[in-house]
């Protein structure tokens, strides 16, 4: 009796230990990595901040890979896997293909990051922390990223065509895909704020400077001299998506919408009459109240299914599984 109660404490201690094991690995922390690569935000911040000053939209692009990444089964980097012979990726899907960029310098930090610390940190976490240090180098917010995400073995193409809000999105729509990834409304207003820097393609805008009658006409007039109306003409052709300070995280993106000057349809049905427009109004007069809820945006969005614990892996190398 006495051995039968003694194996049952013991189970029953071990059971507690898995549970508070699993319960921990489940929890991103911001220290995750303080003991084991105490020199991790300073390395990463060094490649950014390097690829940013010769080239200051790889900001833009940078944060617009995580967000691409986490839109699409968690913050797990599978945007970040390449095509082989027997694997399809998500760069070749519809809102990544010739748009995503980046990818060389997620791979320049990759290199740096091994070399301090091999075989301990997730390219997960290094979008994280770039997208983060982007955001800073051109004069935005900083937050203190959560860690301890792991890389995804497998991707989805199908859940990057349909999962990544499009250019021509209405405001139901951005908001239910928004909501789909347990971000709110205010999430989903701040977060469009990235768009205060970085690029699109004439594609992506074409209809809208075309179409619409929503825009202002000297804007609409502006961004048509290097986006021709024909289709397939000047596809790939570039405008700022803030004409002011392109490559300033500021709030001029929001100003931009309440003159009718939003570059796409998506952005500019933040503004359009719908529940938004109050927020819209509050964040292109108090920078700071957006600077505040982006910060908290991120953290949120960062909080997307993240595989820890024994899932998912470590990459040696982001573009491919070990």
């Amino acid at each position: 009796m006495a051995s039968s109660s003694s194996s049952s404490l013991i189970f029953l201690v071990v059971a507690l230990l898995v549970v508070s094991i699993g319960t921990s690995n489940a929890q991103l922390t911001t220290t995750f990595y303080s003991t084991s690569c105490p020199n991790l935000i300073s390395t990463v911040k060094s490649v950014v901040q390097s690829a940013v000053n010769k080239e200051a939209r790889m900001g833009a692009s940078l944060l617009r890979l995580f967000f691409h990444d986490c839109f699409v089964n968690g913050c797990d980097a599978s945007v970040l896997l390449d095509d082989t012979s027997s694997f399809t990726g998500e760069k070749t899907a519809l809102p990544n293909n010739n748009s995503l960029r980046g990818f060389e310098v997620i791979d320049q930090i990759k290199t740096a990051v091994e070399k301090a610390c091999p075989g301990v940190v997730s390219c997960a976490d290094v979008l994280a922390i770039a997208a983060r240090d982007s955001v800073v180098i051109l004069g935005g917010p900083t937050w203190n990223v959560k860690l301890g995400r792991r890389d995804a073995k497998t991707a989805s193409l199908s859940g990057a065509n349909s999962n990544i809000p499009a250019p021509t999105s209405s405001l139901s729509a951005l908001i239910q895909s928004f909501k789909n990834q347990q971000l709110s409304t205010t999430d989903m207003v701040a977060l469009s704020g990235a768009h205060t820097i970085g690029q699109a393609r004439c594609t992506t805008f074409r209809t809208r400077i075309y179409n619409e009658s929503t825009i202002d006409a000297t804007f609409a007039k502006t961004r048509q001299a290097n986006c021709p109306s024909a289709s397939n003409t000047g596809d790939n052709n570039l405008a700022p998506l803030d004409l002011q300070t392109p490559n300033s995280f500021d709030n001029n993106y929001y100003k931009n919408l309440v003159n009718n000057k939003g570059l796409l349809h998506s952005d500019q049905q933040l503004f359009s009459g719908g529940s938004t427009n109050a927020l819209v109004q509050t964040y292109s007069s108090n920078p700071s109240q957006f600077s505040s809820d982006f910060a908290t945006a991120m953290i949120n969005m960062g909080d997307i299914k993240p595989l820890t614990g024994t899932n998912g892996e470590v990459r040696k190398n982001c573009r491919k599984t070990n």
